[in-house]
C-alpha cells in the first residue's frame, strides 16, 4: 500500500528542482500520485478495507489541495505536472 524506498527516491530525482529539493510542492504531489495509485490497485482485490478508504480519501484531499495551490502560484508549472502525472482527465 505504501511507496517503497527506491520508488520514492526515482520520484524525487524526476520532480525535484535540485538535489536537495525533497519537499518541494511538486514532489509532494508526486509522490502522493503514487500513493493514490498503490492504493486504488489494492482496493481492486480488496473492496471492503473500509479503514484504508478513509485513508485514500485523505491522501486525494490533500493532492487536490497543493494542486489548487500550484495553479494559483505557477500555472505553466502545475500544466506541466498534471500532464506528466496524467492526472485530471
Amino acid at each position: 500500500m505504501s511507496i517503497t524506498k527506491e520508488s520514492k527516491k526515482t520520484l524525487i530525482s524526476k520532480f525535484a528542482k535540485n538535489d536537495k529539493d525533497t519537499g518541494s510542492v511538486r514532489v509532494q504531489i508526486a509522490v502522493l500520485s503514487e500513493r493514490i495509485k498503490n492504493l486504488t490497485d489494492h482496493f481492486k482485490t480488496h473492496n471492503k478495507d473500509n479503514h484504508s478508504k478513509r485513508g485514500l480519501v485523505a491522501l486525494v484531499n490533500k493532492r487536490k489541495k497543493l494542486l489548487s495551490y500550484l495553479s494559483r502560484k505557477n500555472n505553466t508549472e502545475y500544466l506541466e505536472i498534471i500532464k506528466e502525472l496524467n492526472i485530471r482527465g
